[in-house]
Order: C-alpha cells, then structure tokens, then sequence
C-alpha cells in the first residue's frame, strides 16, 4: 500500500506527521522523500546511506553538418529551448524539458542526444526503516524525473509513506500518482484553508481518496473543520499546538520523540488508512 503525505502549503507540519507515521509503522514501512527540492527527511530519520546514483535526461544537441535548417524542431518546442537565426540554429540544454519531440520531427538526423544531469538518488536504512530520497540539483527546473526515480524504488510488499511535495503543482501530481490514499495536512487559519481546497479539488480530478490532519488544531478557527464535514472528507486526527514539538523540530527530532504520547494515535491512524 502506499501513501502520500501532502499538503497545500508549506510549514503545516507535513514532514513532521510523515516521518513520524513511518516510524509508527514497524519493519514493514518504507520512507520516499519526493520533495526533491528541499528533501529533509533525513534530518528527522537520520539514515545510514548504502547507495547513490545521478540521474540525467535526454536534452539535444544540433549537429549542423546535417541540419537543413527548416525550423521544425524549433517549431515543436514549447519552452524555446532550440532557436534558429538564418543559418544558425542552437539547443539550449537548460531550458528542455525532455519531452524529445524534437527528436520525433527531425528528418535529417540532425539532433543527437546529450544528457543534462537533474539530481542524485540515495537510499539507505533508519533503524528497521527502509528510506529513499531525491535531490534536485541546485538550479534545476525539473522535479518530475527524479520523483520518478525515487518512486521506482518503493517495494512492492511494503506500506509506502511518501512525502509529497507541498501545493498542486506538476511535482505534486507525480508524487501522488499510483498511491492509495492522500493524507493531508493542514491547519485552521484562512491560508490553510485555503490551500486545502485547492489541493481537495486537484485530487479529485484524480479520483483520489484522502483525510486530513489537522495541526495546530487549537490555534485557529472553526472554519476548516466545518469546510471538511460539508465535503464529506474524514478529519482523522487532531493535534494540538505543543512547545515541546516545535522545540524538538529546531532540534531534528520527529514529533513521537518529542511527544511520545502521540504514538498511539498515529499507530491507530495508520492502522485505519490501511484497513
């Protein structure tokens, strides 16, 4: 089974509720970090890392000497990436996205392929856990093909956890493709909200099933609450703001270490999005 932990926003405490619902889990769970941008789950897990890999994608590159130059790649590309003027013509490697439509439109074999390399891969274990991560090379655009690659590893026999990347956009879509539940977490201020509607609707236009987790629950309005019961989405847990939280936070702690009376809870939580 596999989970994905998202949230609409970032700073709801979604990195502070996945990892401590991995470690609620028992030998049988797997960590994915999708957040590639800005992966710190491993601050929390603390891994011991076994392996690592680069990832790359297929960019062009314009071999001239065959080049007719009649504009057709050129033509296809929607992030102009490849320019011509007159009789030049150049790729722009960091402006492709890959999707090797240039290739396809290319009758003289004039486009060869490059790579351009988007981030590293590693995975390891923390404790019992199994964990894996992705990191996005500083600068780069394209978070996609490395969730890819982090989502290839998650096991088969395993309850997967993986934490999604905050808002809705084309990082946040592959991450929860394929899952089986979305656990949302939020927090009753207008923004939480806010966020949280946008990120229901994206869901069900992916037809997928979710509840949320309220964080901070004792710090807004009721709103957010009344919002989920009109839409028929379970509010599976409620947890109030806590000092000795944020305090463990500052110091790479999960939020059972911090507060271990919130282990059982978050055992009964997983237990109910499993069953």
């Amino acid at each position: 089974m596999q989970i994905a932990v998202a949230s609409g926003k970032g700073g709801t405490g979604k990195t502070t509720v996945a990892t401590s619902l991995a470690l609620c889990g028992g030998a049988d769970v797997q960590f994915l970090d999708c957040d590639v941008e800005e992966p710190n789950g491993h601050i929390f897990l603390n891994p011991g890392f076994i392996g690592r890999t680069t990832h790359c994608v297929t960019i062009p590159r314009i071999d001239s000497d065959h080049c007719s130059y009649c504009g057709k790649c050129r033509n296809i590309c929607r992030f102009n990436a490849i320019t011509m003027f007159g009789q030049t013509i150049m790729a722009f490697g960091e402006l492709c996205h890959s999707c090797l439509g240039c290739f396809l439109v290319c009758e003289n074999e004039a486009i060869v392929r490059d790579s351009r390399e988007i981030g590293v891969l590693e995975w390891g274990r923390a404790g019992e856990l199994d964990f894996v991560h992705g990191r996005l090379r500083v600068g780069e655009a394209m978070a996609v093909p490395l969730i890819r690659q982090v989502k290839k590893r998650a096991r088969p026999d395993a309850t997967v956890i993986i934490d999604a990347p905050p808002g809705t956009s084309c990082p946040f879509v592959e991450s929860v493709a394929g899952v089986d539940y979305v656990l949302l977490v939020s927090e009753p201020t207008p923004f939480g909200l806010h966020d949280l509607q946008l990120t229901v609707q994206a869901l069900r236009g992916l037809d997928k099933p979710c509840g949320v987790v309220l964080n901070r629950a004792d710090l807004g309005d009721e709103r957010l609450e009344e919002w989920c019961h009109q839409q028929n989405i379970p509010l599976l847990l409620k947890i109030p703001f806590n000092r000795a939280i944020a305090e463990g936070y500052a110091h790479g702690q999960t939020m059972v270490e911090s507060r271990p009376d919130l282990r059982h809870p978050l055992e009964n939580l997983l237990q109910e999005i499993r069953q």
